[in-house]
């Protein structure tokens, strides 16, 4: 295998991908498949073949030609460069229904992801538990919960209007990963990476492209 490659190197789509291809080997392994081609995983998977190997290549040759890639090995080697091959700590701040599915979310407990706690400064929502049986304690005792179950990752889940003040909060925490449910535009601060996850805007995405079947254009 290659030198790994730094991090700063690789696009966030490239990511994207292979966070698509471990979905992909993880059920291929689960099926008792031992090898597959790249031409195969495009195939199988509808994914570009090319688009595959020109992927893969930046972490290092994995495949043998003739023969294609290790399921399992190549499977073990995403996982590590996408950085689950540990538990990274998450925070919800947010207990409303939306925070409470979030929290219940088998994605956010499994696979590399624990979500250590809810928070919320509505008093009647103290105490309660998700499903999952994570507790709801108050927003204020933030900074704490960070510092104390080591928490990378803090997930947003307020209003609009109460986004910005939780992002600066967790970043004053220490946490340097947000993943933003809220629909509003952060301020963003240095050394904290956002992804922000607006369901209005793919589902206007959506409009889009329907305004265009009908009136006989199409988009991408």
């Amino acid at each position: 295998m290659g030198s790994r490659t730094a991090v700063r190197d690789v696009s966030e789509l490239t990511t994207g991908r292979l966070s698509v291809y471990l979905r992909c080997l993880t059920y291929l392994e689960s099926i008792g498949q031992k090898t597959v081609s790249s031409h195969e995983l495009a195939e199988r998977f509808h994914l570009n073949s090319a688009q595959i190997r020109k992927d893969l290549a930046c972490f290092g040759e994995f495949g043998t030609r003739g023969v294609g890639y290790d399921v399992t090995l190549l499977k073990q080697q995403l996982v590590r460069e996408l950085g689950i091959d540990r538990t990274r700590n998450a925070v919800i701040v947010g207990a409303g229904n939306l925070g409470m599915a979030l929290a219940d979310y088998h994605g956010f407990n499994s696979n590399g992801f624990h979500i250590v706690a809810l928070l919320d400064n509505d008093p009647e929502k103290l105490g309660r538990i998700s499903r999952s049986g994570v507790r709801v304690l108050p927003a204020d005792k933030l900074a704490d919960v960070i510092r104390e179950q080591q928490v990378a990752i803090g997930i947003i889940a307020v209003t609009p209007e109460s986004a910005q003040t939780v992002h600066d909060a967790l970043a004053d925490a220490g946490v340097a990963a947000v993943l933003n449910f809220a629909p509003a535009q952060l301020r963003l601060r240095s050394g904290v990476k956002v992804k922000s996850v607006d369901l209005r805007i793919n589902l206007e995405s959506l409009s889009f492209y329907l305004k265009g079947v009908k009136e006989g254009f199409t988009t991408e």
